[in-house]
């Protein structure tokens, strides 16, 4: 069963200098842009993070310093990039919690304001641990009846996805073939920004989701508490959880 679509939806897979949304860098971004009536184009590219990358994370995905030096940096390729995924929804694995996040700060970081409000975000992961509670390379095995070779490769790892994807659809019933519902059921949370330090409460009212103000409304916050905006536009948070935090302060301040 092919994936209904309204307009075109990207998989992608990044392989990054770590795990850090705020500080981390992408060494390599797989893309599988799949359009209505079926075409598919898969681009791969190896990005110069323009700093080092952990032994650590080297050892996972296999890609070092070596293999990146002479590659481009992502500022390079920020703006065709931006055009080729634009208007186009986003899917990935462990992706509204990793790839997107880090994919907006590296746009945000060349200034590339990269919009995601009117995108679907569809991650595999999310439907798969709500349906099944297990790892790519076993949702591979499960719903496709294949071994993942090349795990930890962005390619192969994204293509991987996308099957996924398909598959959970044929399998469960309770699954809609339309992105919009997709993206609904595959949420943890109702966040405001990518990381979900805000979200939106039971009253669709902004909140902090961590630290002494878990649960107030931001603009209580702000309004109380001015400090704690400085604190955080100061702080190591990614620079889209600061930019939706100066958002709901300047709306505040246009309606007084």
């Amino acid at each position: 069963m092919g994936l209904a679509l309204k307009k075109p939806i990207v998989f992608f897979d990044l392989e990054t200098t770590g795990v850090d949304v705020a500080k981390d860098r992408i060494v390599e971004i797989s893309i599988l842009k799949l359009h209505p009536d079926g075409k598919k184009e898969v681009k791969t590219r190896r990005v110069n993070p323009e700093m080092p990358i952990p032994i650590e994370s080297s050892e996972i995905h296999g890609i070092y310093d070596k293999d990146v030096e002479d590659e481009p940096t992502f500022k390079s390729m920020a703006k065709s990039l931006a055009a080729f995924i634009a208007n186009s929804d986003l899917a990935g694995f462990n992706s509204n919690k990793f790839d997107v996040p880090l994919l907006v700060e590296e746009f945000l970081r060349v200034g590339v304001d990269f919009e995601i409000d009117n995108r679907s975000l569809v991650d595999v992961q999310n439907i798969f641990h709500k349906m099944e509670q297990r790892t790519l390379v076993a949702a591979y095995k499960f719903y496709c009846g294949k071994d993942l070779t090349n795990a930890h490769s962005a390619e192969a790892d994204n293509i991987a996805t996308f099957e996924v994807l398909e598959a959970q659809i044929e399998r469960y019933e309770e699954l809609e073939n339309n992105v919009s519902f997709l993206s609904d059921f595959s949420k943890r949370t109702n966040n405001v920004d990518l990381m979900g330090r805000i979200v939106y409460n039971e009253s669709n009212v902004e909140v902090f989701n961590f630290g002494k103000h878990k649960g107030t409304p931001v603009t209580t916050v702000l309004e109380k508490d001015p400090s704690y905006y400085k604190w955080m536009m100061n702080g190591d948070f990614p620079l889209y959880t600061k930019k939706v935090l100066t958002a709901i302060k300047l709306r505040g301040f246009n309606q007084k």
